[in-house]
């Protein structure tokens, strides 16, 4: 089994992470680089490690969400597919064992809300790390005056934080200033995402909630 520190290191793989985020920069989407990539592999694996998976489940986790974003170096459009083609083609060639590829790729090919859906522990922890990962510091324009949606909705939020409550509640808790984006803003823009992530926690044994300003919303 190859580790996460040997994918994270690799010359090749920090390549392609950083020119697809700087394709998806000069298309106007918000930080996907080594920050966000990595956030979501720390919280995946945390989240697995809580539930107590064991440490080769949680290290194919951690891989598949450093890897899960590569494919917007073809696009974004379908990113998760031709991310899982690239990274089928990464492990292969360093080596990995086929059954570890299969639940990498099939994690990574199923992480966008698009047509993604939870087929394993694996997918579902990397959903729920990827779509809570929402920031005001993933915003690269800087002139709020021209802010879309999306820039506005993602800056507006002062703090997030994913946590496991009593009664199998995983809970996404945000702090949102109102003055930048509404919570029907965030709902017209992550309706989906929080779809998705509550499929993905019933695929962990878990009920996904969402709280914005101190009040539960889902």
């Amino acid at each position: 089994m190859l580790t996460y520190e040997e994918i994270k290191s690799n010359s090749d793989i920090r390549k392609y992470i950083s020119m697809a985020d700087k394709t998806l920069s000069a298309m106007g989407y918000t930080e996907h680089s080594f920050a966000h990539v990595t956030k979501v592999s720390e919280t995946a694996a945390w989240l697995l490690n809580e539930l107590g998976y064991d440490e080769h489940t949680v290290t194919r986790t951690k891989i598949a969400g450093f890897l899960h974003d590569i494919g917007n170096l073809v696009n974004r459009a379908e990113h998760s597919q031709s991310g899982a083609v690239m990274a089928f083609r990464i492990l292969d060639n360093l080596g990995m064992d086929s059954e570890d590829i299969a639940v990498i790729v099939s994690a990574i090919g199923n992480h966008d809300e698009g047509t993604g859906i939870a087929v394993n522990p694996e997918t579902a922890a990397l959903i729920l790390a990827d779509k809570s990962d929402v920031r005001r510091s993933r915003v690269r324009n800087t002139d709020i005056s021209s802010f879309d949606i999306h820039d506005r909705v993602n800056y507006s939020v002062i703090s997030s934080k994913l946590t496991l409550e009593e009664g199998d509640i995983i809970l996404l808790t945000l702090e949102i200033d109102t003055e930048i984006g509404s919570v029907m803003d965030y709902f017209e823009i992550f309706l989906g995402r929080m779809t998705m992530c509550r499929k993905a926690a019933e695929t962990l044994g878990l009920r996904f909630k969402l709280m914005i300003n101190g009040q539960n919303l889902i």
